[in-house]
């Protein structure tokens, strides 16, 4: 960052076409990882996976509601992302384990950031939900 920046994330800095193209909505790789991450199931997983390497039972016993499939799914997504290391171990029978990579790790910080913003603005969001449920809308 310059010395003329003023505290602004250089994203917000940055112009936007207007109207926003789909095509480049599409392929923005801040689209693209914001449907990683917002997906129902990945911060639950990175965040585990973040206290240390887990085997896929220890995850499924770990995250109350989510399916064995969609597990194998989420862990797929993350693997092929590079965000996930998946290691199979020659037992028998075989054992897999599964652990954050670097770049998995360096997505920590910006979810215990996200995550420290929701708590800290929860109570806000939440009086402002209420306030425009009681309002009727005009459409």
């Amino acid at each position: 960052m310059s010395a003329e920046n003023t505290g602004v994330p250089a994203l917000l800095n940055t112009a936007l076409p207007s109207p926003v193209p789909g095509e480049e909505h599409d392929h923005c790789p801040v689209t693209d990882a914001l449907r990683r991450v917002g997906d129902k199931w990945t911060v639950l997983v990175v965040v585990l996976l973040g206290q240390r390497s887990h085997r896929f039972n220890e995850i499924h016993r770990g995250i109350e509601a989510i399916s064995q499939r969609m597990l194998t799914r989420t862990l797929r997504g993350l693997e092929e992302d590079g965000l996930v290391h998946r290691e199979v171990f020659a037992t028998n029978p075989p054992s897999v384990e599964y652990s954050l990579t670097p770049l998995g790790r360096s997505l920590l910080d910006p979810i215990s950031t996200l995550a420290q913003w929701a708590i800290e603005h929860q109570p806000t969001i939440a009086a402002s939900r209420r306030v425009n449920n009681l309002q009727p809308r005009n459409n």
